[in-house]
């Protein structure tokens, strides 16, 4: 990941691209530009879609990740609150701890008494509980407290095509 935001100018065609990759993340540039074609009369050639999907990709416009089916591992919501009196000299270990775990799916920083947020996958609830004793353990003196939920019945995990919408708005 990089601190920079991406800096890419939206064609229209470049919307419609990621909307219908939202929507099926597995289409090809052909079939892409047919979709183009066909449904919002954009001609483009299958070349011309590949470029704009590996520009944007370089770019750092989207990311991709593979996520296994939530049947083959657990997921949970980890919150860490601090223990401020070790934070100035330990947080950066600490945040490469939690960043770099190979359990680590989603990590982000937010405001409240619990500042940093992790979705962490993990096999069973054994290595779950033996990651958080391992954390501990190594960042004790950084982290007051890790508060952990269960998330079960994923409803929805998908970018919704409409949303894309606002990157056109954003260059007009």
């Amino acid at each position: 990941m990089t601190d920079e935001a991406p800096d890419w100018k939206f064609k229209e065609r470049d919307v419609l691209v990621l909307r219908e990759l939202s929507r099926d993340p597995q289409l090809s540039s052909r079939d892409l530009a047919r979709i183009l074609d066909e449904k919002y009369d954009i001609q483009v050639s299958h070349v011309t879609v590949s470029e704009s999907i590996r520009g944007m990709r370089q770019q750092g416009v989207f990311r991709e990740a593979v996520i296994p089916n939530e049947e083959y591992f657990l997921f949970a919501l980890f919150e860490f609150k601090f223990d401020t009196s070790n934070f100035a000299e330990g947080w950066r270990p600490a945040m490469e701890y939690i960043r770099d775990s190979p359990n680590t799916l989603f990590y982000f920083l937010s405001d409240g008494e619990y500042q940093w947020k992790s979705v962490m996958m993990f096999p069973d609830r054994t290595r779950e509980s033996q990651w958080i004793h391992d954390c501990y353990k190594e960042q004790g003196h950084v982290i007051a407290n890790i508060r952990n939920s269960v998330v079960h019945n994923v409803l929805k995990f998908r970018t919704d095509p409409r949303l894309l919408d606002s990157l056109a708005e954003r260059d007009e």
